[in-house]
């Protein structure tokens, strides 16, 4: 009898064992829990942590509560000016009513499919309305706010906020791309020979003035050479006049002093010349020849 009534008192502990354990539920902290009875709703726990449920007719949907990022597929956009963009964008959402986000999504997979076509929509809408500049560089936060606005709009029904819509990138096509950086290219040589051509013919100019600057600083100081040295010989002849005219035969013998050092100066001289001849008047007397003019030896230098 003890055996029998051990083994039902087992298996009376393992069903209330197994019951009890239906009847707890663990809510996760990144989570948050839908508590439906026969798939109809009955209440929503944030909290986390242990809660109750009643066995076998009660289940809970377990769904995120942390900000979860979307990613969109690249797709072509259509600027104002006809301009084609590549644009890779990316949103980050929150749900924000779980029994509504269940009702019209039932799960995450179906709700990223929705929201995704939701952006692509919106990146169009909003982007075809921009401009190329707009959109690359001067308005993109603003386009930005307008994007993540449109898809909360949109999307109030599904119990869900679009926290904040990025654009990773937005590029011409390749093709557009390589072109407009071969006329950019052209553009740069095409100024860069300008300002090449400009340089050389500012360089031209400042030498041909240098050179026109030259000749005349030359001819300038070959003038004020020559007038000076006109200058300086008359001067010179005046003062061999007025020595001259004072006493000749001094004069004659100080030009004759002059004439042998500068003939005699060097150590390999060689002259052939008359013991009578006029340069050597004053070597046989200091009084010169007699019976002849006084005149100078020779040309002074």
């Amino acid at each position: 009898m003890q055996k029998p009534i051990f083994i039902l008192g087992i298996i009376v502990l393992a069903v209330l064992a197994f019951v009890g354990l239906n009847s707890l539920f663990t809510v996760p902290q990144t989570q948050q829990a839908l508590v439906l009875q026969f798939g109809d709703y009955k209440r929503t726990v944030k909290e986390p942590g242990l809660h109750f449920k009643i066995p076998f007719v009660q289940n809970a949907v377990y769904l995120d509560n942390r900000l979860l990022s979307l990613d969109s597929p690249v797709q072509e956009v259509i600027s104002q000016g006809k301009k084609r963009l590549l644009v890779d964008a990316f949103a980050r959402y929150k749900i924000t009513d779980p029994l509504k986000f269940y009702q019209s999504l039932s799960n995450p997979a179906i709700a990223e499919s929705r929201l995704s076509n939701l952006l692509n929509s919106a990146v169009r809408r909003v982007l075809g309305g921009a401009s190329f500049t707009d959109i690359v560089r001067d308005k993109r936060p603003q386009l930005m706010e307008a994007i993540t606005a449109q898809i909360n709009a949109e999307s109030k029904e599904f119990g869900l906020v679009v926290k904040d819509v990025r654009i990773r990138r937005a590029d011409l096509p390749e093709t557009n791309s390589e072109a407009i950086y071969k006329r950019m290219q052209t553009e740069r040589k095409r100024e860069a020979t300008e300002v090449r051509a400009e340089g050389r013919e500012k360089a031209q100019r400042i030498r041909a003035k240098a050179d026109r600057d030259v000749v005349v600083l030359q001819a300038e100081a070959q003038r004020d050479a020559e007038k000076i040295r006109g200058e300086g010989d008359g001067e010179r002849n005046a003062i061999y006049a007025r020595a001259f005219g004072a006493d000749p035969e001094f004069f004659t013998f100080y030009r004759s002093m002059i004439a042998y050092q500068k003939g005699l100066g060097s150590k390999d001289t060689t002259m052939v010349l008359s013991p009578n001849s006029d340069f050597f008047r004053y070597f046989g007397n200091a009084d010169g020849f007699k019976g002849k003019s006084a005149k100078p030896a020779g040309p002074a230098e």
